[in-house]
């Protein structure tokens, strides 16, 4: 099986038309033949399709309302069972926790004022911004999945082992300035610590999988301009993300953790794979230390 990937396939920009499902396959898009989402529980979801199979599908162009796989009927789009969150649909969930982009197509039998009248289309990079349990429109359990639309942005790196460019996070202007975080770096930071925070240690389980979030040291915004590289990235619960974002805790030069009142709580934990940049911590201090 091809190694999947999550964002963009070279040679097949937005607005990408394809005749049938075959030639979607065979381009890399969307590889199922059939299923409306490729992906796993355990890697995410990498590419979906919208074709109006679901009763309770809601496309608004930038925003998508995605109900997640089974228990229709094919023939009328009705529900006739519950959804569970397994297979397919965890793999949603899967992308909503790590931040994954996904891949939206959109078929002819969609909304019409988004659609392709015949055939399908690549549409872009999506995220999933939340995803929840209710009852449908037809009085059955179902998945939904609130999937926003990422502005077109220069790629980061896909090798996160591969030398970083120096210098602050590229940047592209849209409504607000938006920063280009590397989503493969996040990923790894996760994997190499196991989703255990590196303050408290603790490993957050949840519907999906296990949960963290990746915190750069050096911020990436002006006027800090830290790197997008993995020295620059701590493994953390949301919350010693906000303490650390917060000056709540500071990170000594020897990995002790430290509170705002200046107690020692531990040491930060630490993995062969990872190592931290002193110089990222060192400023880190001086944000809320400056003296």
């Amino acid at each position: 099986m091809a190694e999947r990937v999550f964002g963009e396939i070279a040679g097949f920009p937005v607005g990408t038309t394809f005749p049938d499902r075959r030639g979607l396959h065979d381009s890399g898009i969307h590889r199922p033949l059939q299923g409306g989402i490729s992906g796993s529980g355990r890697e995410g979801a990498d590419s979906i399709v919208v074709s109006g199979g679901y009763e309770d599908d809601r496309d608004f162009g930038d925003v998508i309302v995605y109900t997640s796989h089974g228990g229709n009927d094919p023939e009328t789009g009705k529900q006739i069972a519950d959804q569970e969150l397994t297979v397919r649909n965890l793999a949603l969930a899967k992308s909503a926790l790590d931040g994954l982009p996904v891949r939206v197509v959109r078929g002819a039998g969609g909304d019409p004022a988004y659609s392709p009248a015949s055939g399908l289309r690549y549409d872009g990079l999506y995220f999933v911004e939340d995803y929840w349990q209710e009852k449908g429109k037809s009085g059955f359990l179902i998945w939904r999945f609130r999937l926003v639309k990422e502005p077109a942005t220069p790629q980061p790196p896909a090798n996160p082992d591969a030398p970083a460019p120096a210098g602050p996070a590229l940047r592209i202007d849209t409504l607000v300035q938006r920063l280009i975080r590397s989503t493969v770096l996040i990923q790894k930071i996760k994997e190499l610590h196991d989703y255990r925070c590196q303050v408290c240690g603790e490993r957050i389980e949840t519907s999906a999988g296990p949960y963290a979030e990746g915190a750069h040291i050096r911020p990436l915004g002006k006027p800090h301009d830290g790197p997008d590289v993995l020295e620059n990235l701590l493994c953390l619960c949301p919350n010693d993300h906000v303490r650390f974002d917060f000056g709540g805790i500071v990170i000594d030069d020897d990995l002790s953790v430290i509170n705002a009142d200046g107690t020692k709580i531990g040491a930060l934990r630490t993995v062969p794979k990872h190592s931290v940049n002193k110089t990222y911590l060192k400023y880190h201090r001086r944000r809320f230390s400056p003296a």
